[in-house]
């Protein structure tokens, strides 16, 4: 795999691909990088693994993937929380670009101790080069990048421009500090600790971005495939409607976004 960097380098990753999880058997970690449309077809491969022995780190956007592993009948023995922060693209095929430097990875058990397995697995990840931190609090880890993330999908989304088309918009800001808004009150109905300062934080990171960043939700759309809508601003929808909470930039945002899909036949 070509791998471009934002210093202007290039450089081939050298892998080996396999479609057979048996061949893989021995493995002490097996990193799930899908989109989550995809857990159901990769599921299969993800019992065997786990059956190997593989502890299953999820690295994908959503805060209730692995709630979604077990329902597909991952063991949950064999799961830890995880998520990554890095910006790239597929440019062509086997050609990824890194349109930015952050490359960091947060792991950490379900429950919130700090095994040895999650120390191994950012050690590892430290020798590669690779910024990784092991949490006690993987859950609101997940909901803080979860915040950031899906505020930009939806926005982005609805609008089909970068995020600096939105905040340049008359009441651009105020849509997406409201659709920040409704994912803190969910998370904090679920008994999630977001913070003040997570919010400001959020907003900062928000504002801070270039003009031309867009989430990769929005690239999904334009192409016409299928999206991660379901756990992203579709998950903030359900929680939302259980918990008795209004939101209506992502009830909005799912029902533009589905009757979109459906006019396209996807």
């Amino acid at each position: 795999m070509e791998i471009h960097e934002p210093s202007g380098a290039t450089f081939i990753g050298a892998a080996t691909a396999t479609d057979d999880p048996a061949a893989l058997a021995g493995a002490s970690y097996a990193i799930l990088a899908v989109k989550s449309y995809s857990l159901p077809e990769v599921a299969p491969s993800l019992h065997a693994l786990a059956a190997a022995g593989a502890t299953i780190v999820p690295l994908l956007n959503g805060v209730d993937i692995a709630d979604r592993l077990l329902a597909l009948g991952v063991p949950r023995a064999a799961l830890v929380g995880g998520l990554a922060y890095i910006t790239t693209a597929r440019t062509a095929p086997g050609v990824i670009t890194r349109t930015g430097n952050l490359r960091r990875i947060v792991i950490g058990e379900l429950d919130g101790r700090v095994s040895d397995r999650v120390r191994l697995f950012a050690s590892a990840c430290h020798d590669a080069g690779i910024d990784a931190d092991v949490t006690e609090a993987i859950v609101l880890e997940l909901w803080r990048k979860f915040a950031f993330l899906v505020t930009m999908a939806a926005v982005c989304g609805l609008a089909r421009r970068p995020i600096g088309a939105i905040r340049s918009a008359p009441l651009g800001r105020a849509v997406i500090e409201r659709a920040l808004r409704e994912i803190v009150a969910v998370a904090r109905a679920a008994g999630v600790p977001f913070a003040d300062d997570d919010v400001r934080r959020t907003l900062g990171g928000l504002e801070a971005l270039p003009d031309a960043a867009q989430p990769s939700f929005l690239a999904d759309l334009e192409r016409g495939g299928p999206t991660e809508i379901d756990v992203l601003s579709g998950t903030v929808a359900r929680l939302a409607r259980t918990l008795g909470i209004d939101v209506p930039v992502h009830e909005t945002t799912v029902a533009v976004i589905g009757a979109q899909a459906a006019a396209a036949g996807g």
